[in-house]
């Protein structure tokens, strides 16, 4: 045992009698959105789940600061892994499986009372964004219950979402951390795993990981998915692991924690 469980903080360990107590006072549900896929030789498979459980934990705090009550959903993790499918523990979940799947768990949602729920994707994967976003869309309706997914403006451009959905609520656009392509098992997931679960962490092997060259070609090659990436990134990783530090990592989630925060709180009006 690691000593790290993703239900830690959700309703996965509350009571039945205080599950419904949250919803009768209108606590709004979080929902974390990973996957179960490879991370370079250093970082845990389940990297995609536990970066949005941190960053919905840390952001709980603050909604409640605002008189925003809400409980966690266990985390999603049996997600589309288009990109990486072709490597080892990379779990590949058809995107019609995923979208039954939330419509069960809104479904469920709904029957115990919840109103409103927010999903926050931990993983990047334009194919796993798209199916979280159907299966919202298609389960909120099936529930009867108003679900939104939290994200970045260049990340619902990336998709191509029309930004005034009602099954969006935007982030504030973060600065662009500019320097090398950091976005798979680099310097900012390393980071935030540090920070959270550092005995995850293949320290041996983080440190002599050499940072990726790639060009915004080499990207969009490696997006291609399956053996495209593999041939791309033959070590599962784009970025630079080796410059990461727990401290950074925290600071990440602290300011993660805050967008998602601000985000829920305007779509609600508060």
């Amino acid at each position: 045992m690691s000593g790290y469980s993703i239900f830690d903080g959700t309703m996965a360990d509350m009571t039945f009698p205080e599950v419904a107590a949250a919803a009768r006072a209108g606590a709004v549900a979080l929902w974390g959105m990973g996957v179960i896929e490879q991370h370079g030789p250093h970082l845990p498979l389940a990297t995609d789940v536990y970066v949005p459980h941190a960053t919905l934990v840390a952001a709980r705090k603050l909604l409640a600061e605002r008189g925003i009550a809400s409980v966690i959903v266990p985390a999603f993790y049996w997600g589309v892994n288009h990109v990486t499918g072709r490597y080892p523990g990379s779990f590949e979940v058809r995107p019609e499986v995923m979208i039954e799947l939330m419509k069960d768990v809104l479904r469920s949602l709904a029957k115990d009372g919840f109103k409103r729920v927010f999903c926050l994707s931990g993983h990047g994967d334009a194919a796993h964004n798209r199916t979280l976003f159907e299966g919202l869309r298609q389960g909120s309706a099936a529930a009867e219950i108003e679900g939104a997914v939290v994200l970045s403006p260049a990340l619902a451009e990336r998709m191509g979402y029309d930004k005034g959905d009602r099954h969006l609520a935007l982030t504030r656009p973060a600065p662009s951390p500019g320097g090398i392509i950091d976005v798979h098992a680099g310097d900012w997931e390393t980071s935030i795993v540090q920070a959270t679960c550092p005995d995850l962490v293949r320290e041996e092997a983080r440190r002599g990981l050499a940072p990726t060259s790639f060009t915004s070609d080499d990207l969009a090659e490696w997006r291609q998915g399956q053996e495209a990436t593999l041939r791309k990134a033959p070590a599962g990783y784009v970025g630079d692991p080796a410059a990461a530090n727990p401290q950074r990592g925290t600071a990440l989630i602290a300011e993660e924690a805050r967008l998602v925060a601000d985000a829920i709180a305007e779509k609600l009006g508060r």
